[in-house]
């Protein structure tokens, strides 16, 4: 796989993190079913995913900026939204949509959200982590 860095500085999605991912729908292609991935993998979307994803511990999706999925759940540590997801997310870590970005559907958190200026964010999100827990420290 080519380059797949983001064209930005994420500002909580670690780096590291979208570097190790090592599975790609690429721009123009078509999936529909589900995906999976074993620990500490990931997943990248430029084309189109139409079906699940579930990555297990220390997975990463980063949907780009051209990428769509559609009626999905995503569950992954870390999830990073520069396309359009219709769906629910389920983000273990780190949710993170740019202001290129769209969820249509609900976003279950348990750590970190970042929602830039001019993403578009239409469902409910839920913190699913411990309220009285004390807060990372700000990026």
């Amino acid at each position: 796989m080519s380059d797949n860095s983001p064209n930005f500085s994420p500002r909580l999605v670690p780096v590291e993190a979208l570097n190790a991912i090592s599975s790609l729908i690429a721009e123009g292609a078509v999936f529909e079913g589900s995906f999976s991935a074993q620990q500490g993998l990931g997943l990248r979307i430029d084309g189109v995913l139409k079906g699940g994803i579930q990555v297990a511990q220390g997975g990463t999706v980063h949907i780009g900026p051209g990428g769509r999925v559609e009626q999905t759940t995503i569950e992954a540590d870390h999830v990073l939204i520069e396309g359009r997801v219709q769906g629910t997310v389920i983000a273990r870590q780190t949710l993170e949509i740019t202001g290129s970005g769209t969820l249509i559907g609900d976003a279950l958190y348990d750590a970190q959200l970042d929602v830039h200026p001019r993403a578009k964010l239409k469902g409910k999100v839920e913190y699913r982590g411990e309220l009285d827990a004390p807060s990372p420290a700000p990026y």
